[in-house]
């Protein structure tokens, strides 16, 4: 007889217990301009998914695009000044 059993592993992968470490919450604080940046990107461009973009949603899209490379230049630019623990 084969008995059915569940992996302990994925049951308990997402327990109370796992909470992120500090360094892990540093570097999500370090890349929030970014992941903001982003999501301002998206926004601009799910408001055009329906109808043909006019000009103020061309602007939008163009401005979102710099403010994410800006935001990803910083963060590439400082990205090994007093950094340790998680890659570094």
């Amino acid at each position: 007889m084969n008995h059915i059993v569940t992996v302990q592993d994925a049951v308990t992968a997402f327990a109370d217990f796992m909470e992120p470490t500090n360094a892990e919450l540093d570097a999500i604080e370090r890349e929030m301009p970014v992941i903001l940046a982003d999501v301002d990107l998206l926004d601009a461009q799910i408001i055009t998914l329906d109808r043909v973009p006019s000009e103020l949603d061309e602007r939008r899209i163009r401005r979102a695009r710099r403010k994410v490379l800006a935001a990803r230049v910083s963060l590439a630019n400082t990205a090994g000044v007093g950094v340790s623990g998680v890659g570094a």
